[in-house]
């Protein structure tokens, strides 16, 4: 934000000019839904027709040809889209392929995969199944509760590691990998109750991280390599990372509710237990401003009429406008609003903020920095973080990220730090102002105070909008 200052009318002005009329307020504009891609609409109608085990096929191959950097789970989403065109236009065709092209990319892939020798095994010190590129990675040593491959040069290690429960926990390990240091940044972390993921760089190599928690305790996997080598390598941590199941024994939960055994021959079935409520991904982040009243981004909502808030219908409140809107919803009672103060003056340049980002399961919270124009913050931010507040070091509210792009860049399943559009401090006090929020006093950029201390204070005002089908 290049000289954002909150501004008010001096004293004197004030008492030589009458009040102006209050100005007729123009309806406000609501956004209209994004009308259909005929395009997109006719392959995921393609795609979703096949069976469950040529769709994972097709994706695990666009990985290998690399045109596909996300899960392999065969839903059809963007990325999928994209990559499907991708490779469509390397052919010199476009469209959905048909079978022939189909079995062709089947056929690519599965070369792509022998070549590697990529094998998916289980791995018996640490307990473990993934895949390891063994052509790649041929030199293999015996480790404490995992196993180490390498390639010949030692460019590239695969690492499995393994504790027992009680030995040590998720916090702790995200707390030594995501130490800093000086020779190593750490570019993307995400911690959860039963898991995390971490990517990092030094000035020659990268790292990806990942651990899971479970009865067994932890289990994880670390690939590291030269920075030279990422064209070739960060396709191969996509498909190790997919392959990865930390507790191949566990019985797995299905999306609906708990998996019930399979009954034996001749038993009486048990009743299907009740499903578990949908949990929708958030499409954008509020805040609290009000009883009852929700401040988030206008672009994060287009496309969305039947916004919710805690599960529960909202509306847009009128008099939003096109930068912010506010939305009601009775799902806030017993919430307590914060506005907090504005920030005032420019950012400067890599100045650190913090992002609070509503997700499904709380508030995620990541550190950024402003870009050169002030405008614009640098995070690794994960979907619905449109409309997420942005603060400075000491907790004053920069802006709010304006949108997050619907189909994100991702490498090995994760976001890397990308930039975005701050709706900046100067239109937020407009905006509350014409609502009868006042703002507290602008703060100064003082610098003070840590990133984690700015997050707490705002923590508990963040929420997850999401939207109705």
């Amino acid at each position: 934000m290049a000289g954002i200052v909150i501004g008010a009318l001096s004293g004197t002005a004030a008492a030589q000019t009458p009040p102006a009329p209050a100005p007729v307020k123009a309806a406000p504009v609501k956004p209209k839904p994004a009308a259909p891609d005929p395009a997109f609409e006719a392959a995921r109608t393609a795609f979703e027709a096949l069976p469950e085990a040529e769709r994972k096929g097709l994706q695990d191959a666009l990985v290998w040809t690399g045109a596909y950097n996300s899960v392999v789970s065969g839903a059809f989403g963007r990325r999928s889209y994209e990559a499907l065109q991708a490779y469509a236009a390397r052919k010199g065709t476009s469209g959905m392929p048909d079978a022939a092209a189909r079995a062709a990319l089947l056929q690519e892939g599965a070369a792509a995969r022998k070549a590697a020798g990529f094998a998916v095994k289980p791995d018996a010190a640490s307990g473990a199944v993934l895949g390891v590129p063994e052509r790649i990675l041929p030199k293999r040593t015996a480790q404490p509760g995992g196993t180490r491959w390498q390639s010949a040069d030692g460019r590239i290690t695969l690492e499995t590691k393994s504790f027992s429960p009680g030995e040590t926990g998720l916090e702790a390990v995200f707390a030594r990998v995501t130490a800093p240091t000086p020779e190593r940044r750490v570019t993307y972390k995400l911690l959860r109750p039963d898991f995390l993921v971490v990517t990092a760089e030094t000035a020659t190599g990268k790292s990806y991280i990942r651990y899971a928690a479970g009865e067994a305790g932890l289990r994880g996997v670390t690939l590291g390599y030269d920075k030279a080598l990422a064209g070739e390598v960060d396709r191969l941590a996509i498909a190790i990372a997919n392959s990865f199941v930390p507790f191949p024994d566990a019985v797995p939960a299905a999306a609906s509710g708990p998996v019930a055994a399979a009954p034996a021959p001749g038993a009486l079935s048990a009743p299907a237990p009740l499903p578990a409520p949908v949990r929708r991904a958030p499409i954008a982040t509020g805040l609290i401003v009000a009883p009852g009243r929700v401040l988030t981004a206008a672009a994060a909502l287009a496309g969305c009429r039947s916004p919710t808030v805690a599960g529960l219908p909202a509306r847009v409140v009128p008099g939003s406008g096109t930068d912010l809107v506010l939305l009601e919803s009775a799902s806030l009672a017993g919430r307590t609003p914060v506005i907090p103060a504005l920030r005032a003056g420019a950012l400067a340049a890599g100045e650190g903020l913090v992002v609070l980002g509503a997700e499904a399961e709380g508030v995620a919270v990541a550190p950024g920095e402003a870009g050169a124009a002030g405008a614009r913050i640098t995070a690794p931010l994960q979907p619905g973080a449109g409309g997420a507040p942005v603060l400075d070091r000491s907790g004053a509210l920069a802006g709010l990220v304006a949108a997050f792009p619907s189909a994100p860049r991702l490498v090995a399943g994760v976001v890397p730090p990308a930039s975005y559009a701050l709706v900046p401090a100067g239109t937020v006090a407009a905006f509350l102002g014409q609502a009868g929020l006042a703002p507290p006093a602008a703060a100064p950029a003082t610098g003070a105070g840590t990133l984690g201390a700015a997050a707490a204070s705002l923590s508990g005002a963040v929420v997850a909008v999401t939207c109705r089908p």
